[in-house]
C-alpha cells in the first residue's frame, strides 16, 4: 500500500526492521572472517600448534560461559570453523537469548586439535562480544520493565559489525532502530543547521513536509523522525505528525512535559529520548511516559562476556585419525 502523506491516527506505530539471523547477516560475517583468520594466521599458520599438537589428533572441547549473562551469536560459529577448518565442527547445547550463569555449557567444538586451537580465539572474540551486547541490553530491557518505554539501539556500532551487533541487542530483548541511512529519514541537528548556515530558514516544521513529500515516491514509504531538543520545538513539530520525535538530552522533568504536549497535539506521534542516558537514568526516563528510549551504549560500550574454552576431560575424546 503507497505511503500516505497524512498518517492515520488509529494506525498502530511503525516499526523499524527487526534484524534476524538472516543470509545478509552471514555474508557481512564472511567478509570480516576474511580478515580475522588472516590476522592470525596470515599464510604460515599457528605457529604454536604446528610446533606442539600432532597433525593427526583430533579432540572435543566445550565453550562454557565464566559469568552470568546472555547468549548471543551461536549460529555464528559454524561459519568462523569453516573459514578455518571444514573438519571442525559445532554442536550448540544453547539457543542464542538463553540466560546464562557460571559454568553454563554454550556448546561443544570437536575435530582436528591445530586447527581446534586456531579457531578457538575467534570463536571467543565473537560470542563474547556479541553476548555482552545481548547481556547490557537485557540489564536496559530489566530496567524500564512495568513502564511503556522500549529499549533502542543506534547506528554507534562497530564498523562492518552492524548487522551482528544490532542481532545481538534482540537476543537481549532490545529493539532495533533503523539499520542505515537508507532505512529511514531521521532529521537530525546538523539538517537544520546547514540550511541556517546556508544563510536560509530550514524550520523543523518545513523539514517534515518536505521529508514527506519526499517519502511519497519510495514504495511502502520511510518512517519520519525528528529531533528536537526543546518543548518549543516539539511543539512546532507536533502538528506535521512525523512518525517519531526524537527528544534529544531532556531531563525526566522536559520528558513528562512533552509526554503531554504530544498527547494533546499529536497523539499517533511516538516520542523517543536519547543522549546520555545510562543503567542509573533509564529508570526515570522511562517513567517520564515516552514509548522509546534508545542507548548507544548497548552496542559502544558492552563489556564482552568472559567465555573460556575447556577440553572434554572424558576419556577417549582426543585420539589420533
Amino acid at each position: 500500500m503507497p505511503f500516505s502523506l497524512t498518517p492515520n491516527k488509529n494506525q498502530m506505530p511503525r516499526e523499524f526492521n527487526q534484524s534476524q539471523w538472516t543470509p545478509a547477516l552471514e555474508r557481512d560475517l564472511q567478509r570480516l572472517l576474511e580478515i580475522a583468520v588472516s590476522e592470525d594466521t596470515e599464510t604460515v599458520g599457528d605457529l604454536t600448534s604446528l610446533a606442539l599438537i600432532p597433525s593427526g589428533l583430533s579432540g572435543v572441547a566445550e565453550v562454557r560461559a565464566r559469568e552470568n549473562g546472555v547468549l548471543a551469536g551461536s549460529p555464528a560459529v559454524p561459519l568462523i570453523l569453516k573459514a578455518v577448518d571444514e573438519n571442525l565442527h559445532w554442536e550448540p547445547a544453547l539457543k542464542d537469548g538463553t540466560v546464562l550463569t557460571p559454568d553454563s555449557l554454550v556448546g561443544t567444538l570437536a575435530g582436528p586439535v591445530r586447527t581446534l586451537l586456531t579457531a578457538e580465539r575467534l570463536v571467543l572474540n565473537l560470542l563474547g562480544k556479541l553476548s555482552g551486547i545481548a547481556s547490557l541490553t537485557r540489564r536496559y530491557v530489566e530496567a524500564v520493565q512495568g513502564t511503556r518505554a522500549r529499549i533502542y539501539d543506534t547506528r554507534k556500532t562497530t564498523l562492518g559489525w552492524r548487522k551482528l551487533e544490532k542481532y545481538a541487542v534482540r537476543c537481549g530483548g532490545g529493539q532495533n532502530h533503523r539499520a542505515g541511512l537508507y532505512d529511514a529519514i531521521l532529521i537530525k541537528d546538523n539538517h537544520l543547521a546547514f540550511g541556517r548556515v546556508g544563510g536560509g530558514h530550514f524550520s523543523p516544521a518545513e523539514a517534515i513536509k518536505q521529508a514527506r513529500q519526499f517519502a511519497v515516491g519510495i514504495e511502502s514509504g520511510p518512517i519520519i523522525e525528528i529531533e528536537v531538543d526543546t518543548l518549543e520545538q516539539l511543539e512546532e513539530v507536533l502538528p506535521g505528525q512525523p512518525d517519531i520525535v526524537l527528544l534529544d538530552n531532556m531531563t525526566p522533568e522536559m520528558l513528562r512535559l512533552a509526554v503531554t504536549l504530544r498527547d494533546r497535539l499529536g497523539p499517533g506521534v511516538e516520542l523517543e529520548a536519547s543522549g546520555g542516558i545510562n543503567l542509573s537514568t533509564v529508570r526515570a526516563v522511562a517513567e517520564a511516559g515516552v514509548d522509546r528510549v534508545s542507548v548507544g551504549a548497548l552496542t559502544h560500550s558492552a563489556i564482552a562476556l568472559d567465555l573460556g574454552l575447556d577440553w572434554n576431560e572424558s576419556p577417549g575424546e582426543a585420539h589420533l585419525v
